[in-house]
């Protein structure tokens, strides 16, 4: 299973909404929004990902919230 949607399964288990997508560059964003509790253990889990995933950095920016519902996949 690929990265995002590991993401997307792992955040709907927290109850975490937001979304993942990969960038032009082959990186990987997301915008995570939830209690502060779900949203650090997605984070923690985005810190190794899935197995067989490489991860080598982690940028976190912390943001008002949007008021977004649900957890989305994008190209």
């Amino acid at each position: 299973m690929w990265f995002r949607e590991s993401a997307r399964r792992r955040a709907e288990a927290l109850g975490v909404a937001g979304w993942v997508r990969n960038t032009p560059e082959g990186t990987v964003e997301a915008e995570l929004e939830g209690s502060r509790n779900d949203v650090e253990a997605l984070v923690s889990w985005f810190r190794q990902g899935p197995a067989g995933a490489r991860v080598d950095a982690l940028e976190l920016e912390e943001r008002d919230p949007s008021g977004v519902s649900g957890f989305r996949v994008s190209a």
